[in-house]
């Protein structure tokens, strides 16, 4: 696309499709709908999708891995879509090796079976099939679309840290907010305590934020009995959540 041309838009008959089989789509008022189908539209002509192995992606995939990579985006806007330029989609959850040199200087290798990973310069990737068990279950607390868009979103900064670029104000109360939510619930996690929140929020900030805004698609009276000004944050930068009035 040239620069400063006007991407084409997703077909009405497309868009419809869509909101057949994305509740969280079907669940937007007119306005914020609109906002996403421009979004999406940007992300189709921006990005370049891979699909890995035998999976096919027509265009009406294409279109629906846009738009709901582009729900973390209706308030934030396109800005949310630089630095990176491709998405990559495998047809399962896919092993990545892991290594970790600890203190004592020690190796330490093993595999992670993963649903979707973001890369801080790279591409974004995702599994297909993680992708459909969310849309089946769109109010179960999972989004790894959202999950991974979140990182980006956190990336945009240049450091991966739970916290994307605010403004100064802002910034600060989120960081203090989300720094004292994030402690009390690893606390908890780590006494073995179950949480009604995943636990992989555990793992690091960047993941309690990314888990987080899961929660605020796909269950978010959930985050808001649990951690109220978590969610009070994250519905100032994404908006009101598609499933905040019909849970």
């Amino acid at each position: 696309m040239l620069a400063g041309a006007t991407p084409e838009p997703i077909s009405p008959e497309r868009w419809q499709a869509l909101r057949a089989r994305a509740r969280w789509i079907a669940a937007l008022d007119g306005e914020r709908e609109g906002r996403l189908q421009a979004l999406a539209s940007r992300f189709l002509h921006e990005k370049t999708i891979t699909p890995v192995g035998d999976l096919s992606l027509d265009e009406d995939r294409r279109a629906l891995l846009a738009a709901l990579c582009c729900l973390p985006l209706l308030e934030f806007g396109a800005e949310g879509l630089h630095g990176w330029s491709q998405l990559i989609v495998y047809p399962d959850a896919f092993r990545v090796n892991r290594s970790h040199v600890d203190a004592a200087g020690v190796l330490h290798e093993w595999d992670d079976e993963l649903s979707g990973e973001s890369w801080e310069h790279g591409p974004l990737i995702l599994s297909w099939a993680d992708i459909q068990a969310d849309l089946d279950e769109p109010d179960a607390g999972f989004c790894v679309a959202v999950h991974e868009m979140a990182h980006k979103l956190d990336a945009l900064d240049g450091v991966l840290d739970g916290t994307p670029p605010l403004p100064r104000a802002w910034q600060t109360q989120w960081a203090r907010d989300f720094q004292h939510a994030y402690d009390a619930f690893a606390a908890e996690v780590d006494r073995g305590r179950e949480t009604a929140i995943d636990a992989y929020a555990a793992e690091a900030p960047e993941e309690f934020f990314a888990v987080c805004s899961e929660y605020h698609f796909s269950d978010p009276r959930t985050l808001q009995a649990q951690m109220p000004a978590v969610a009070a944050h994250l519905a100032r930068l994404y908006g009101p959540s598609p499933f905040g009035a019909e849970k």
